[in-house]
């Protein structure tokens, strides 16, 4: 077995619920002998690798299996998502059509809507109405950024999904709700959603840990603080203002990154054994590759994996995560209302006319 990869076997169970017990004193053993013994006797550890294209895949397969079950039981389940997208950007594209694919290998019925980059506001926020009063569209999904012609307000637009339909997260009700503690009641940004997954699949318990979030952005920082905060943990969160960084990061038990700068974050700082999530993704010049450049994350990664006890890399780490996260928030939302309609129906089935 490669020690730098977490077994899948292990993300497997982990998943399921079977073998605990012994799954988890394995992963506790191997996390104790990772923090202990980072350097022993000349021999330096390597971190054990946290895979998000393997967690995403068991994430929606689970999806998957939970669709056709429904569908099964009930003959309208039927979760369906629309991405409004404005303008034309590569990247917007390539993201968009990653979530398409990922929606109609669950059997989420998806609709891609878009607007060229004449459209105004105005015609953009008409369509989100549009799609809000749609009762058969459950997930509402504005591609950012906004490519116009025009000037756009990206918080007014993002603000404009209903919050019932915002799986996205973004909203300010559901960024309200995450940071009151009512994690059962809003969507989760998919992002810090998709963090905590791969952190949970590793088996370290976030309670009582001390937690380094780097980064303060409505996406990504500000709702992993909330998301470490509500799970216990003792979380210190870092910006550009923030003196003495490195001291910072050096008392992190578990670390999240999402800076937006390339391997801004160095090995030496990792306390030994941490628990370190990237969510960076930057392109760096690379003569070696046909594009020229090459991913990394906001973490030092070949210095960071020396000192680390469980890392996720860069690709194939978080990225995956926030995909898979978002199907899953799609179908959670088409779950609740079925739930809803199963509730009304049964208190109507106690409804008694009494005589005048």
């Amino acid at each position: 077995m490669d020690p730098s990869v977490l077994p899948e076997k292990h993300l497997e169970q982990l998943n399921s619920g079977s073998c605990w017990p012994s799954v988890m004193l394995s992963l506790a053993a191997r996390t104790l002998h990772i923090g202990a013994s980072c350097c022993q006797g000349g021999r330096r550890f390597i971190a054990t690798v946290i895979s998000g294209n393997k967690t995403s895949r068991l994430v929606r397969e689970r999806l998957k299996k939970q669709v056709e079950k429904m569908k099964s039981e009930f003959s309208g389940f039927r979760p369906s998502l629309v991405v409004l997208q404005v303008g034309d950007r590569d990247d917007s594209n390539l993201y968009i059509s990653t979530k398409l694919k990922a929606a109609a290998e669950i059997g989420i019925d998806a609709k891609h809507v878009r607007l060229p980059k004449t459209a105004t506001q105005d015609e953009v926020l008409q369509n989100i109405m549009s799609v809000n009063e749609n009762a058969s569209v459950h997930g509402l999904i504005v591609q950012l950024p906004l490519d116009s012609l025009n000037q756009m307000d990206s918080e007014l637009v993002t603000n404009a999904v209903s919050p019932d339909k915002d799986v996205d997260g973004l909203s300010c009700i559901n960024a309200g709700k995450l940071s009151r503690g009512d994690l059962k009641d809003c969507f989760i940004p998919c992002t810090p959603n998709g963090c905590m997954e791969l952190i949970r699949q590793t088996g370290v318990s976030v309670a009582g840990k001390h937690a380094v979030v780097i980064g303060r952005s409505k996406i990504v920082g500000a709702p992993m603080h909330d998301l470490l905060l509500w799970s216990h943990a003792t979380v210190t969160t870092c910006h550009s203002k923030t003196p003495d960084l490195p001291e910072q990061v050096s008392r992190a038990d578990i670390l999240v990154v999402g800076a937006g700068k390339a391997e801004m974050v160095r090995g030496e700082w990792v306390k030994e054994g941490a628990l370190v999530i990237d969510c960076g993704i930057n392109h760096v010049p690379d003569e070696t590759k046909a594009s020229g450049k090459r991913v990394v994350g906001d973490v030092h990664y070949a210095s960071a994996n020396q000192r680390a006890g469980f890392i996720t890399p860069v690709p194939g780490g978080v990225g995956p995560m926030t995909v898979a996260m978002l199907m899953e928030n799609t179908v959670k939302l088409e779950h609740w209302k079925v739930d809803i309609e199963a509730q009304i129906n049964t208190h109507k089935s106690f409804i008694v006319f009494l005589p005048v």
